[in-house]
């Protein structure tokens, strides 16, 4: 896995820019990427910091805000698809994309499955209805 540039390397790239070196000399000066040098750049005239940003980690969900909204959508209706809830959440407000809405329904142990027993479903004319979005169990 990548490793952060050094504080020191970082304090050379920002003396070299602020001493009127240009960002793309600068990187080919002491070997890094233009890209780095620019947002390291950045990073130095926003926040005043050349401390590196945390690599990895979990980030929190776009929809956790929302996620009573989303519970009671799905409860008023359990068939719901993801493009019509997608609809359901733009019209009050909410834009987010087709995955966000899938992985966060997944996390709060939402998920649509025909039977329990994940076999394949039964013709309508023979039996039971495919069930609506039902909570799924937890691996033990």
């Amino acid at each position: 896995m990548a490793r952060a540039y050094s504080e020191d390397l970082r304090r050379r790239v920002v003396g070299a820019v602020e001493s009127g070196m240009s960002r793309r000399a600068a990187a080919r000066k002491f070997d890094v990427s233009v890209s780095f040098a620019i947002k390291l750049l950045l990073r130095w005239q926003r926040a005043g910091t050349l401390k590196p940003v945390r690599i990895g980690g979990t980030r929190a969900y776009v929809l956790a805000p929302h996620g009573e909204l989303v519970r009671s959508l799905v409860a008023a209706k359990p068939d719901m698809t993801i493009d019509e809830l997608r609809a359901r959440l733009a019209d009050e407000g909410i834009r987010v994309g087709r995955s966000s809405i899938g992985r966060f329904l997944i996390a709060q142990g939402l998920s649509f499955k025909k039977n329990r027993s994940r076999q394949r479903a039964r013709s309508a004319r023979r039996g039971a209805q495919a069930r609506a979005m039902e909570a799924v169990p937890e691996p033990a």
